[in-house]
């Protein structure tokens, strides 16, 4: 019989489609969006929180919690029940992206009465995610797709490496992951950015993001401004935006005076440690170095921030 495959996140999801597996999914994340095809399978999970304000409201409605010592999410037993996987894929790289590890081994041991294979992604820089293609694979029974997955994907990231070198200047590109507070994209941000020939300082590949001060941004001048919130789409950029304009520093920064900075669908691509990470770094070398790779953009994944509006 064909493996039976809960997903709980998106990137685990998406890995699983892009695998050719989708037919055998049977639940998902409250969060899977992507591909169209998992769009009204059973939904596993669910937040404790309201995902909808600003994001200084997010951010203090999860501070709560995990200060309480409280995971963000909650599985759905009665539908993990009627889902009954054979696979599970989780994470434990981040604490509030997910539904917990250690709920997921509790739940599936209590509810489901057999024997369950988790796989927990962890992924922090890009040879982590690309690892976790394979360790998808092996738990699918998928090595073969998994592989050809990965070559690819190092096939497209290459190509970026190798236009690099023709790159004239390595502008400082700030990639601004939370917006109140103000965080710095960290894990495998540094290396994408990089990658393109442009410079990045805000953090080390592997690091988390981690909270930055407006002095750092400040003091940092960056060339060129990203901003990514994570899982949020450009509209909820969008509505973000007056914290950035109201503030007297925003227009010091050169991105701002020169008309360089972006928002990017954070929630589609650079916070989502699967398949589509490769576009991510194709969107940030476009944005970054337009003369080399301005192509590389995909139609509707950016917006060009303007100072005052």
């Amino acid at each position: 019989m064909p493996q039976r495959i809960a997903t709980l996140l998106p990137s685990a999801t998406e890995i699983v489609c892009a695998l050719g597996l989708a037919d055998r999914v049977v639940g998902v994340s409250h969060e899977c969006d992507y591909p169209p095809e998992v769009r009204g399978r059973p939904v596993l999970t669910q937040a404790k929180i309201d995902p909808r304000g600003s994001s200084i409201e997010i951010d203090r409605r999860v501070r709560g919690l995990v200060e309480d010592g409280l995971s963000v999410y909650r599985v759905l037993e009665d539908r993990l029940r009627e889902a009954q996987p054979d696979v599970i894929v989780t994470q434990d790289q981040c604490e509030v992206c997910a539904v917990s590890l250690g709920e997921v081994r509790e739940c599936s041991e209590r509810i489901l009465g057999k024997s369950v294979t988790i796989v927990s992604l962890s992924p922090n820089t890009v040879d982590d995610v690309l690892g976790d293609f394979l360790r998808v694979g092996e738990a699918t029974e998928s090595v073969d797709a998994a592989t050809r997955l990965v070559d690819q994907s190092r096939e497209r990231l290459q190509r970026i490496a190798d236009g690099a070198k023709r790159a004239r200047s390595k502008p400082k590109v700030a990639c601004i992951e939370w917006i109140e507070p103000l965080m710095a994209g960290g894990n495998w941000i540094p290396e994408l950015v990089r990658m393109c020939g442009a410079t990045y300082e805000q953090s080390q590949p592997g690091e988390h993001s981690t909270t930055i001060s407006w002095d750092d941004l400040c003091a940092y001048a960056p060339d060129v401004v990203l901003l990514m919130p994570c899982g949020f789409d450009l509209a909820q950029t969008r509505r973000e935006l007056p914290a950035l304009r109201e503030n007297a520093r925003w227009q010091s920064l050169p991105a701002v005076r020169n008309r360089r900075v972006y928002s990017v669908d954070g929630n589609a691509y650079m916070n989502r440690p699967g398949p589509r990470l490769v576009d991510s770094a194709e969107i940030i070398a476009g944005l970054a170095q337009p003369d080399l790779f301005a192509g590389l953009i995909l139609d509707g994944s950016y917006e060009r921030v303007e100072s005052n509006r």
